[in-house]
């Protein structure tokens, strides 16, 4: 951990990760006996500072604060749509249909089969994929919180809205949006992938890419003010409109032709007969 706690790798769903987030979210673990052993673990030379450091802030900082936060923005968080997506979750997220994208399969495959993935394949593979193509957070939230064998509401619904969305504002400085740059760094998945991460635009180029850059044009009056991301607007200036158009155009396109809605296949049953 520390080092390592934001790799993916192809094949590998856990890696250094504790597994351990389904038995604090049900009470069987309390937050204090893990930061106590992993400290244990510290002061006994087993573990390096770095790997508890991270251990711990995952557990007293982020956990904590998403819990705190749970609870001040309901019960206007369950329905927070800050950049208006109203898309449909596609069918793949649900079946054997693929998306074509290794890095998305991958994750989505895994979560298929044992109701976990890492924390990265939740917020930048998974969760950075339905902020940029649009898809509306309640459907987002909805295959979180059945397909994952850790979703307590109080955990899942921040970290999806809040969190990976960006539906809700109160939680991030800015959207946690990324081009297959940033996952290629993270992963050994764009290696096998049939598309290219550098590219970003045309037949070839990573939906990643062209849906990352769109998403930053078509939510300019929003987000150019905010000095995080001041650099990539220049960057985007600099290309000129033909290449910012040719972007535009693949993000359209690509988003028109995704496959669902996922609701047509789902035994998901309608809040109205939620029970508690």
């Amino acid at each position: 951990y520390g080092r390592y706690q934001d790799a993916m790798l192809t094949g590998n769903a856990t890696l250094w990760h504790s597994l351990i987030a389904p038995a604090l979210n049900i009470g069987l673990l309390t937050p204090l006996e893990v930061i106590d052993g992993a400290l244990d673990k510290y002061e006994s030379g087993e573990a390096p500072l770095n790997s508890v450091e991270g251990f711990i802030r995952q557990i007293l900082g982020w956990r904590e604060y998403i819990r705190g936060m749970y609870w001040h923005t309901m019960p206007g968080l369950r329905d927070a749509n800050a950049f208006e997506a109203e898309n449909t979750l596609p069918k793949f997220f649900w079946t054997d249909e693929k998306s074509g994208l290794h890095c998305l399969d991958q994750s989505i495959d895994e979560v298929l089969q044992t109701g976990y993935a890492n924390h990265i394949q939740r917020l930048m593979v998974i969760g950075n994929y339905c902020l940029l193509t649009g898809i509306e957070p309640r459907q987002v939230s909805e295959w979180f919180w059945s397909a994952f064998v850790d979703a307590a509401d109080w955990v899942q619904l921040p970290n999806v809205h809040g969190m990976a969305l960006a539906a809700d504002p109160t939680f991030t400085t800015k959207p946690y949006a990324a081009s297959a740059s940033y996952i290629n760094k993270m992963s050994d998945y764009c290696g096998d992938c049939q598309y290219n991460h550098k590219e970003r635009s045309g037949p070839n180029a990573c939906p990643f890419n062209y849906q990352f850059w769109d998403f930053m044009l078509q939510h300019r009056e929003k987000l150019s003010k905010n000095p995080r991301l001041g650099m990539l607007y220049r960057t985007a200036d600099k290309w000129g409109d033909h290449e910012q158009g040719a972007i535009r155009e693949c993000a359209k396109t690509y988003r028109a032709n995704l496959p669902g809605p996922w609701a047509e296949l789902s035994t998901f049953p309608p809040e109205s007969e939620w029970g508690g």
